[in-house]
C-alpha cells in the first residue's frame, strides 16, 4: 500500500490521479490533499477519500509535504509556485511524482543537487515515455532523446499566418485539454521548449542530443535512440492516467489504467520536422537551458506574463515568444540576482522578468 500526497488535487492531473486511486484502493491510500484555491472541491475530495490533512495554496502545500507521512508526493501544481513543495518532497526523502515541470526548470541545479538517483519520477507523458524507453538499455548506450509534439492547433501554418490567431483558436488543442496557460504554451510550442529543458535536467543528456519531432496523432509519446541505431518508443492512446499511475508506483504498472492500441484497426502515424521559423520557442529554450542559472526562471516568468497579455488582447500570438526572447536577452544575472542561486534569488529573477515583460507589453 503506497501512501500518496496529492498537490494540485482539484486540477487535471490531481483529479485523474484520484480516479486511478479510486479504482485501486488496495494499492494506494490518499493521506493528504492540497489545492490552489478551490476550497469547496478540496473539501469534497477529502470527504470522499477520508483524508484529514488538507492545504490551500502553495505555502500550505509545502508545509503539508513536510508534516504528512507519505511514500510518494504527486506535484500537480501549476506554475513555478510548485518549487517549494518540490524541494520539500525531495528534502524529506519521499518519491516525487513530478507533473509540475516549472519547479524543475526554474529550480534547476537547486532541485537536481538534492534529488537522489531515481527519486524524481516524471509524470509528463513525454518524460514518462523516455523513462520507460530508457529501461531498454544502459545510460551509456543512449545516443539521443526524441520528444514528440502534437504540433498544436497551428501545425503547418506559416509564421505570417499566425499573426491574427485568436485566444479561442489557441485554446482549441486537437488532443489535450490542459487549461489556459499550458494549452497556449502547446500552441506556441513553449511547452515543448520547457520539456526539452526538463528532459536535460531529468536524464542528464546534453541539449545537442535532445530533438523534437512533430507527431500529430499523439500516440508515440517520445523515443530513445541507442548507439546501435535502435530506437525504442513508448506508444499508447492519449490518456494521462497511464503516466500518472507510473508516477504513483514506479516502476510498477497498474493493470487496466489505460486502454491499449487497437491493432486490428488500420491506422497511420506520421512524423514531421519542427518548423523553427514558425515556432522558434524550442530553439530559444535550448539557448536558455544552456545558459542555465536564473535564465530558465526568466524564460518561464516572461512567458506567463505574455500568455496573460495575449488572452487580454494586449499582445499578438506571435508576440508571445518575441517578448520572451526580448526579456531573456536583456537579463543580466549579476545585476539582477547576483551569482548565488537560491530560492530567494530565483524569486527575484522571476519578479524582474515579470516587470520587464509588463513594461515591454505596455510600450507596445
Amino acid at each position: 500500500m503506497r501512501r500518496v500526497l496529492i498537490l494540485g488535487s482539484t486540477g487535471s492531473i490531481g483529479t485523474q490521479a484520484l480516479e486511478v486511486i479510486r479504482a485501486n484502493t488496495e494499492r494506494f491510500e490518499v493521506v493528504g490533499l492540497a489545492a490552489g484555491s478551490d476550497r469547496v472541491q478540496l473539501q469534497t475530495q477529502a470527504e470522499q477519500f477520508g483524508v484529514e490533512h488538507t492545504a490551500l495554496g502553495a505555502a500550505e502545500a509545502e508545509q503539508l509535504v513536510r508534516d504528512v507521512d507519505a511514500d510518494v508526493v504527486l506535484n500537480g501544481i501549476t506554475g513555478s509556485v510548485g518549487l517549494g513543495p518540490t524541494l520539500a518532497a525531495l528534502e524529506s526523502g519521499r518519491t516525487l511524482a513530478l507533473a509540475n515541470k516549472e519547479s524543475l526548470i526554474v529550480g534547476g541545479d537547486l532541485v537536481t543537487a538534492i534529488a537522489r538517483p531515481g527519486q524524481i519520477v516524471p509524470v509528463d507523458s513525454e518524460h514518462s515515455a523516455i523513462a520507460q524507453a530508457l529501461r531498454a538499455g544502459e545510460r551509456g548506450e543512449v545516443r539521443r532523446l526524441v520528444l514528440t509534439a502534437s504540433g498544436g492547433p497551428f501545425r503547418g501554418r506559416s509564421r505570417a499566418s499566425l499573426e491574427a490567431v485568436t485566444p479561442a483558436e489557441a485554446l482549441a488543442h486537437p488532443t489535450w485539454d490542459m487549461g489556459r496557460v499550458v494549452t497556449t504554451n502547446s500552441a506556441t510550442l513553449v511547452n515543448k521548449g520547457l520539456e526539452v529543458i526538463e528532459a536535460h535536467l531529468l536524464f542528464d543528456v546534453d541539449y545537442a542530443h535532445i530533438d523534437v519531432v512533430v507527431h500529430p496523432q499523439s500516440v508515440v509519446h517520445s523515443m530513445v535512440e541507442f548507439l546501435d541505431g535502435s530506437t525504442i518508443a513508448q506508444a499508447s492512446p492519449p490518456d494521462m492516467r497511464l503516466p500518472i499511475s507510473l508516477g504513483l508506483d514506479w516502476p510498477h504498472r497498474v493493470a487496466g489504467v489505460g486502454r491499449p492500441i487497437d491493432w486490428s484497426v488500420a491506422t497511420s502515424w506520421t512524423f514531421e520536422p519542427l518548423d523553427d521559423e514558425a515556432f522558434p520557442a524550442v530553439r530559444l529554450a535550448k539557448k536558455v537551458g544552456r545558459a542555465g542559472g536564473s535564465y530558465p526562471a526568466v524564460f518561464n516568468a516572461a512567458n506567463e506574463q505574455a500568455v496573460d497579455a495575449f488572452h487580454d488582447g494586449r499582445l499578438p500570438f506571435t508576440g508571445i515568444v518575441e517578448l520572451i526572447e526580448r526579456v531573456v536577452e536583456t537579463h543580466d544575472p549579476e545585476a539582477t540576482v547576483g551569482s548565488t542561486l537560491t530560492r530567494d534569488s530565483l524569486a527575484e529573477a522571476e519578479r524582474w522578468a515579470r516587470d520587464a515583460a509588463d513594461r515591454a507589453i505596455a510600450a507596445g
